[in-house]
C-alpha cells in the first residue's frame, strides 16, 4: 500500500436485536461498507462525527453512551483507487428508523458470522467482521 493516499474516517457498528449488522451502500457503488464518514472541522471528537453522519446518511439518532472503540484499521479503499482508508471504529446503540438518503442508496443487515457473497469493502470484511462473530 506504499504511495497511496490516505483517507480517514470514522465509522460505526451498529447492530439489530439479531446480532446482524447494519452495512451501507453509497450511491453508484457496488460495495457495502460500515456507515461513518469524514471527520469535518467543526467535529468535537469522534462520536460527534459519527452521530452527524449517521444522522445525515440514515436519519437515525446514535446514543454516545456505551460506545465502545473497537481499534483503528487500514485497508485498500473499496471505492477510490490508489487510496487506503484508515478508519477508527466504534460499536455504537443507534435508533432509527434506518433510511438510506444522502449518498446512501441503500442499507442491510448483514450477520457478521455468515456475510453471505455480497461485495463487503475488505476493511469490514476482513477486520472488522472478524471482530463481532
Amino acid at each position: 500500500m506504499s504511495g497511496a493516499r490516505l483517507i480517514r474516517i470514522v465509522a460505526a457498528v451498529i447492530r439489530d436485536e439479531r446480532g446482524r449488522v447494519l452495512m451501507v451502500r453509497k450511491r453508484g457503488t457496488e460495495v457495502l461498507q460500515q456507515p461513518g464518514g469524514k471527520r469535518d472541522a467543526g467535529d468535537r471528537d469522534d462520536l460527534h462525527t459519527l452521530a452527524r453522519e449517521l444522522h445525515e446518511e440514515l436519519g437515525c439518532t446514535m446514543h454516545r453512551e456505551g460506545a465502545r472503540w473497537l481499534g483503528c484499521f487500514s485497508a485498500p479503499a473499496a471505492n477510490e483507487p490508489g487510496y487506503v482508508v484508515e478508519a477508527e471504529v466504534y460499536e455504537v446503540r443507534a435508533d432509527g428508523p434506518f433510511v438510506a438518503q444522502a449518498e446512501i442508496e441503500a442499507l442491510c443487515w448483514i450477520d457478521p458470522a455468515a456475510p453471505c457473497d455480497v461485495p463487503i469493502a475488505r476493511l469490514s470484511r476482513e477486520q472488522i467482521m472478524p471482530l463481532l462473530s
